[in-house]
């Protein structure tokens, strides 16, 4: 009976949960949206990053100032001033007879004033002119060009000598005359001729024995070469050897 008196339950739609879900998910992200913006706008945005090095910074400098040109004091007439001087001083004269006072003796000291006016101007040097430079230094330039050329002067040094020196070119000299092995290349330099003829001589030394290519000299007559041709072999004379580097030296090398 209790059962009868009491009203139906509405039944339970699904549609009004989700819309409430919704709305309540709207209202969440509104206020997200809201504290992010506040939180953005408390904050400020960082600065363009500044270059790494060194910096440059202008100074400005004020207006360099024109100093006015000192205006040397002006210089009083002295004749008065001596004139008034030389009264004071003057011995008092009789008033019948009063001095007189030349007229040529009142102009000397005015025409004498202007001399301590021109004492600085004498006290300056005056400034050589380029006529007087170019002249200078041509009188010393030819004592610098002596003085140079003494200093410059190439001496001949006698080159070093001791017995160590002289046994090692012999030590040198023996290894350049011993003869290579069979399986070697040949050893080939050319010796200084001294007969003066123009040949020119080139020493082989093998490992079968020694021997001298001559070329004949240009200045040949062409029969002779033609007969006996332009090269041949012969034994190396023992005077002739090959040539050596320059051993005497300038004092400056």
């Amino acid at each position: 009976m209790a059962r009868s008196l009491l009203p139906p339950a509405p039944p339970l739609v699904a549609g009004s949960n989700n819309r409430r879900l919704a709305v309540l998910l709207a209202t969440v992200l509104v206020h997200a949206a809201l504290i992010l913006g506040w939180q953005l706008a408390r904050t400020t945005p960082p600065g363009p990053a500044e270059p790494e090095g060194p910096r440059m910074q202008w100074l400005r400098l004020p207006a360099p100032q024109v100093k006015p040109a000192p205006v040397a004091p002006a210089v009083d007439a002295g004749p008065p001033s001596r004139r008034a001087t030389a009264r004071s001083t003057r011995p008092a004269l009789p008033a019948s007879r009063p001095a007189p006072v030349p007229a040529q003796a009142d102009r000397a000291p005015a025409a004498a004033e202007p001399a301590p006016a021109a004492a600085p101007a004498a006290a300056t040097p005056p400034r050589p002119s380029a006529a007087d430079i170019v002249a200078n230094a041509r009188r010393s330039a030819a004592g610098i060009d002596r003085a140079l050329r003494k200093q410059g002067k190439p001496l001949i040094v006698v080159p070093p000598d001791s017995p160590q020196l002289r046994m090692r070119a012999g030590m040198e000299q023996a290894h350049a005359m011993a003869p290579p092995g069979l399986f070697e290349a040949p050893k080939v330099e050319e010796l200084v001729n001294n007969t003066g003829d123009g040949a020119r001589r080139t020493r082989v030394i093998t490992g079968n024995g020694t021997y001298c290519v001559t070329e004949r000299s240009p200045a040949t007559n062409v029969e002779m070469i033609e007969m006996h041709g332009k090269i041949r072999l012969t034994s190396c004379p023992g005077p002739e050897t090959p040539a050596k580097p320059q051993e005497w030296r300038t004092a400056r090398d």
